[in-house]
């Protein structure tokens, strides 16, 4: 890419997986990076900052604009700052310092985007940070297992709880339902030349977005590719056991109408000629391709590969985006 040329990311998600997908955006020299991020998550200091103040909660939103801080010395400061936690056991123990911050900068200003748009000034941030809603929202899930009738479904209530359950997760949604997606988040997908969603926890940081009617409505209307970059592993307590196949298929099943471009894959699941097949038809569903690509981080032998690696993940992105 020439040094002119533009190339604007934004990456939907949340937690660890946006945090590496927004390091990939910047390996991959983007001009202009957005990270649209979930507001549901009621658990640790978000919980707690969601249960003594009406806001958004911070800790996504705070992990997101560390993963965009300067690189230099004084973003590396900024970046440690912000993910500082705080020790011992008094109130602000597990507390982190971005998530302070972020709640003192809403109190004084009176909404979660400016405060995130003035901490992005402080830390001359590569890219924009932006609440997928305005209004904090919960997760409700409808789990099996919890009852000796496995038929039956049981509702659970929060993010946390919707993570950690011990049943199996069949299908999520928000409370409010169908809320409105933030203004800032619609135009960052329009605008977008690449749009990344996930990975991360499936129901919990992936699908909300695609909960949210304007947001599906921008990626289809959106010129820009959607890659939707699948994960790594099953995650215990959301999706213990699943198959890549079986992660296509819900999405598809909460988000019957979205198109998307490719579906991103790690090549080491290696499939069969066959199961191939079977991934490519579930991809068709969401009128993607399904792309097989070393992108995971290197790890040693006999160990399984947890994480993406950012540079790994621009590499295929860029390929996919040039071959288009």
């Amino acid at each position: 890419m020439s040094s002119s040329e533009r190339l604007a990311f934004t990456c939907l998600g949340g937690g660890h997986g946006l945090y590496q997908t927004l390091l990939a955006a910047r390996r991959a020299q983007a001009t202009d990076i957005n990270a649209v991020v979930t507001v549901a998550d009621d658990g640790g200091s978000s919980g707690r900052l969601r249960r003594e103040f009406p806001i958004i909660p911070p800790g996504d939103l705070r992990m997101a604009t560390a993963a965009l801080t300067a690189d230099d010395v004084d973003g590396e400061l900024w970046r440690e700052a912000l993910q500082h936690r705080f020790g011992g056991n008094g109130v602000m123990a597990g507390h982190p310092l971005g998530n302070l911050m972020l709640v003192s900068l809403v109190e004084r200003f009176g909404d979660m985007q400016t405060a995130l748009d003035i901490v992005a000034k402080w830390t001359r941030s590569a890219g924009r940070v932006i609440p997928m809603c305005s209004q904090p929202l919960d997760i409700e899930a409808d789990v099996s297992g919890l009852d000796d009738d496995p038929r039956v479904l049981r509702s659970v209530r929060g993010q946390a709880a919707v993570a950690s359950t011990s049943g199996a997760v069949r299908r999520v949604r928000l409370l409010p339902e169908q809320p409105a997606a933030s203004a800032e988040a619609v135009a960052a997908i329009r605008d977008a030349d690449i749009v990344t969603i996930g990975p991360g926890s499936w129901f919990s940081s992936v699908l909300p977005h695609l909960l949210v009617p304007e947001i599906v409505a921008a990626l289809n209307q959106t010129d820009a590719m959607v890659v939707v970059m699948l994960n790594l592993l099953p995650q215990a307590g959301e999706t213990p056991g699943f198959s890549t196949e079986r992660h296509i298929h819900v999405l598809s099943q909460h988000a019957p109408e979205l198109q998307v471009d490719y579906l991103l894959a790690d090549n080491h699941i290696s499939p069969s000629e066959g199961e191939r097949t079977h991934l490519q038809r579930a991809a068709e569903r969401l009128g993607a391709k399904i792309a097989f690509r070393d992108v995971h981080q290197p790890v040693p032998e006999g160990k399984q590969a947890e994480k993406h690696d950012p540079d790994k993940l621009a590499t295929a992105i860029l390929e996919l985006y040039r071959a288009r």
